[in-house]
């Protein structure tokens, strides 16, 4: 079995965890062979690339979460000098958060604008984004369209919203990842949701430290445990879990434009 962990932040796992050679090698040992570590700020953009550098089956993104405070700067110069690295494929993770936000949710101009230029630039530079969306996801779909996001395609991380939503995301050539929370059993609509995508469009991912699957529920999650994503998708769709894996093996080659 070969599974790719989609979405994870391998520099941000907590020391207690092991170090990232162990941290990895477990996630081998687990069937995971490789993992995309996502950026969320400039600060340290250049710790994911190193891990790709480090390690043959890590790939980084470059970009700016939604959360990361307004005064964060986007250094469009370096952003393309970033993107152009063999090892980073992809743009996020970026997109809209209105959780977060609560209290300034009438003044998130500032955060529409930059989600808006980093799918420009995703344009510009020919590469997927990865979008993060908290109950913001109409405002998220409309200015992926009106940006021409389906340009470059991607991947909406974490999913958890209803097929109509999946629905809108994939005719823009969206795909849709699903992460620990798949596993919950407070998840049964998401669980309906995740049997019906299309095989085509379907990943899986950790998220990693965050939002451990069952049975590891509220610890600090590693990209080892995307296994047990991948064997919840085979039991809600009745296929086997190698299945599963090699699907979303395949479905990230396409979406990335990598070899086998």
């Amino acid at each position: 079995m070969r599974i790719t962990d989609s979405h994870c932040h391998l520099n941000t796992i907590p020391a207690k965890l092991g170090t990232v050679e162990e941290i990895i090698q477990r996630a081998e040992e687990a069937g995971v062979r490789r993992m995309l570590c996502v950026a969320i700020c400039p600060e340290r953009w250049d710790e994911v690339i190193e891990l790709a550098e480090r390690f043959d089956n890590v790939y980084a993104t470059v970009g700016i979460h939604p959360t990361t405070d307004a005064e964060t700067v986007l250094d469009e110069a370096r952003f393309r000098q970033l993107a152009a690295h063999p090892k980073v494929i992809g743009v996020g993770e970026i997109g809209m958060d209105y959780f977060h936000h609560k209290p300034e949710k009438e003044d998130l101009g500032w955060m529409e604008a930059r989600f808006r230029r980093q799918i420009q630039l995703a344009r510009e530079v020919n590469l997927p984004v990865i979008i993060h969306t908290r109950e913001s996801t109409p405002d998220v779909l409309r200015i992926l369209k009106e940006e021409g996001a389906g340009e470059v395609g991607g991947i909406m991380h974490c999913f958890v919203e209803d097929l109509a939503t999946a629905e809108a995301a994939m005719e823009m050539g969206f795909y849709i990842s699903f992460s620990g929370i798949v596993t919950f059993n407070s998840a049964k609509d998401l669980q309906g949701v995740a049997a019906q995508i299309p095989a085509e469009r379907l990943l899986v991912e950790t998220d990693s430290p965050y939002l451990a699957p069952v049975p590891h529920r509220g610890k600090p999650n590693q990209p080892a445990w995307t296994r047990h994503v991948v064997e919840k998708l085979a039991e809600l769709r009745g296929e086997p879990a190698e299945a599963i894996a090699e699907q979303t093996w395949q479905n990230f080659n396409r979406l990335f434009r990598l070899s086998d």
